[in-house]
Formats: structure tokens, C-alpha cells, sequence
């Protein structure tokens, strides 16, 4: 059996995918997250540890922002961060429609509040 990660949603990001994913999506987010949540992943995190998300860290920006697919072909993403303190800890922090994946600083930015 995998362990897991605890995984905290204080933004409402389910909530939010089950009202904006395109029907067709919302099994491949569910299958996202269960991916996110196994913690042998992350012994050794490379994105080709993470097959369906392909799991990474975003580049030009200070804080700790990593950034997971629901489905690479659409582009619909979900950003999280890994708890400072226990790194057990998944942080949902957005889910990027697949149009606004793209520019992956500036959706960060317009929700910096959001990040620690």
C-alpha cells in the first residue's frame, strides 16, 4: 500500500475543478491528484517520476511553485506548493484553464497572495 501525502485545499481547488473542468477532465484530475498524493514520488522528485502530471518546480520565480498537468494536451494545470515545514504536505493553491497555461508567471502573480 502507497503512502500518502496529506493534502490541504484551503483555496477550494476541488470545488472549483468540479464547477469549471470540462466534463471530459474531471476523471483525468481526480487521477492528478492521486498521483500528487503518493509520497514515494517524492524520494526522488523528477517530473518523469510523474508520469500523468509530469510534476515541476516553476522557474523565475522566488518562491517554491510547482506546477502539475490534468492534461498536458488541453493545458489544464494545477499549481501547489510542498508544506515548508514537513515537506508531507500538498498545498493546492490554482487550477489554470488550459488557455491561461501558457504564461505561467503572470497567473502566479495575479494570485501571489495565494503562495507563501
Amino acid at each position: 500500500m502507497a503512502e500518502i501525502m496529506t493534502l490541504i485545499d484551503e483555496y477550494g481547488i476541488i470545488k472549483e475543478a468540479e464547477k469549471i473542468l470540462p466534463d471530459n477532465f474531471k476523471v483525468d484530475f481526480i487521477s492528478a491528484l492521486a498521483e500528487l498524493e503518493n509520497k514515494l514520488l517524492y524520494k526522488n522528485p523528477k517530473p518523469e517520476n510523474f508520469i500523468k502530471t509530469r510534476l515541476h518546480k516553476v522557474k523565475g520565480i522566488e518562491q517554491a511553485i510547482y506546477r502539475a498537468d490534468i492534461d498536458k494536451i488541453s493545458g489544464w494545470r494545477i499549481h501547489l506548493q510542498l508544506s515548508q515545514e514537513t515537506k508531507n504536505t500538498i498545498i493546492l493553491k490554482q487550477i489554470i484553464e488550459g488557455q491561461k497555461h501558457d504564461n505561467c508567471l503572470k497567473v502566479i502573480k495575479s494570485q501571489i497572495g495565494r503562495y507563501s
